[in-house]
């Protein structure tokens, strides 16, 4: 019996197979109440954030971040109804857009890999062999190999059967995931009001205990950068900066009946990004706060410490659900550059690809910094994208123009995409901005630059004429 399903990898989606709102609630509650919250949560405490700019930078980034999937990226993916590897084929040409693709593939594998990364750490509970520590780089034993192996075969197998597939699974684990995640605060709170002998008996009490034991606002632990509420906005707004302003949701939300299920994305900013991170957060305050040096951020240690084997296994389904779709896009992306290969082959290969990345614990233990750098390099063609739907008709010029023109290469995005890139990586490492910020004016200087350099490809007083999108 053959494995593929029909995803309309070069072809719009059909009306008959566009997916109700419940299927975009289910997945991204599912795909953004991750096992990785169980790394980025502690990772804020290790950034030595205070409780005032944790709680107001979640709750002001994660609303950004709703809105950019539901004002920039569904209303074009209902519009236009394609992969974004097909759609920046049509605007960029197909023999630069395979350079995009490669970069963009290769991001979503190292981002899936720490996934299975921290997939890894439940069995290493579980089975009792060495984990890797927040300064290790590389596997540090043949047990770790064999579990992220083993996980990663499993997670490839679902993200290669295709999106449909990967919505339903995402709609029964998601329920479960959340109540676990509520769990993990409530008893985290319960083990810290022991710890410390405090009473609750008003709002405040509480208030003080995050202030002073959770989220003290100290100094950040070695190795690691001090956050304030404008690194806490921006990272929670642009965590997912690759899939909404980078346009990477396109190949999502295509799917979807109508524009403002892109509201849809609330569930997993609002139960993963939000109420997720402040859950690991406080569990990994407890464990520095009864051992300071004990600061190793694995997240199978940390559930199995709150709710035991039902913390494992919520660990291991988590990180599942959220490889699932990451590995179904990198897919995609591999995919687009030899459209005639078997999806569910380059999808199944793609994803043992993120199960060797997730070998190498570097990224999911630097999970802050790997995140802004590869939503900061898949931003410029989203805002290429978004000029290309919004502004190049009222500019009297073509969209879809290497399409239109039969150019292999259209010049202006790729100028866009390749300036942006290197203006914004040379003024973080030069220290003029902190990677974390870097995005917002990144994503106007690439929208400029590719409507500059249009007007100079395309000519001046180009008739629209006989020009379809």
């Amino acid at each position: 019996m053959s494995t593929e399903t029909l995803e309309y990898e070069r072809e719009p989606v059909p009306p008959q197979a566009r997916l109700g709102f419940q299927s975009f609630v289910g997945q991204y509650a599912a795909e953004h109440t991750a096992g990785t919250e169980l790394m980025i949560g502690p990772l804020f405490v290790a950034a030595g954030v205070s409780a005032a700019d944790l709680l107001l930078g979640l709750l002001i980034g994660n609303l950004l971040a709703v809105l950019s999937w539901t004002l920039m990226t569904a209303p074009i993916a209902a519009g236009v109804r394609l992969t974004l590897y097909y759609q920046l084929e049509k605007i960029v040409g197909r023999q630069f857009v395979v350079l995009y693709n490669v970069v963009n593939g290769i991001a979503f594998c190292f981002l899936a890999g720490s996934m299975v990364t921290v997939a890894a750490t439940a069995f290493g509970v579980w089975f009792g062999f060495p984990m890797p520590g927040l300064t290790d780089l590389a596997p540090n034993s043949l047990g770790w190999v064999i579990a992220v192996l083993l996980l990663g075969m499993v997670i490839a197998y679902v993200a290669a059967a295709g999106y449909t597939v990967i919505a339903r699974v995402a709609n029964y684990a998601a329920p479960w995931m959340v109540l676990v995640f509520i769990a993990f605060g409530l008893i985290g709170l319960r083990d810290f009001l022991d710890a410390t002998g405090t009473t609750l008996r008003s709002p405040g009490d509480l208030w003080n205990l995050a202030e002073t034991a959770i989220w003290t606002g100290g100094d950040p632990l070695p190795g690691q950068v001090k956050f304030t509420f404008w690194h806490v906005m921006f990272f929670s707004w642009f965590t997912n900066m690759a899939m909404h302003v980078g346009m990477g949701d396109l190949s999502v939300f295509r799917y979807a009946r109508k524009a403002r299920y892109g509201l849809a994305t609330a569930t997993g900013m609002y139960l993963g990004h939000f109420l997720a991170w402040i859950a690991a957060s406080m569990l990994y305050a407890l464990q520095l706060h009864r051992d300071p040096s004990n600061t190793a951020v694995l997240p199978g240690p940390l559930a199995a410490g709150a709710c035991g084997i039902v913390g494992l296994l919520c660990v291991i389904v988590a990180s599942w659900t959220t490889a699932n779709p990451t590995i179904y896009r990198a897919g995609l992306a591999f995919q687009a550059i030899i459209p005639r290969a078997s999806r569910f082959r380059v999808t199944f290969l793609t994803g043992l690809a993120c199960a060797i990345a997730g070998m190498f614990p570097a990224i999911a233990m630097q999970l802050l910094g790997f995140v802004a750098l590869y939503g900061l390099a898949l931003m410029p063609m989203g805002a290429v994208v978004f000029c290309d739907y919004w502004l190049m008709r009222r500019m009297g010029m073509r969209p879809f123009y290497a399409e239109v023109s039969g150019r292999g290469v259209n010049w202006a995005p790729a100028i866009a995409w390749l300036v942006t890139l290197t203006v914004c990586l040379a003024a973080v490492w030069q220290g003029y901005i902190e990677i974390y910020f870097a995005g917002l004016p990144g994503w106007f200087v690439a929208a400029a630059l590719y409507l500059a350099a249009s007007r100079l490809v395309q000519g001046r007083g180009r008739i629209l004429e006989g020009v379809t999108t």
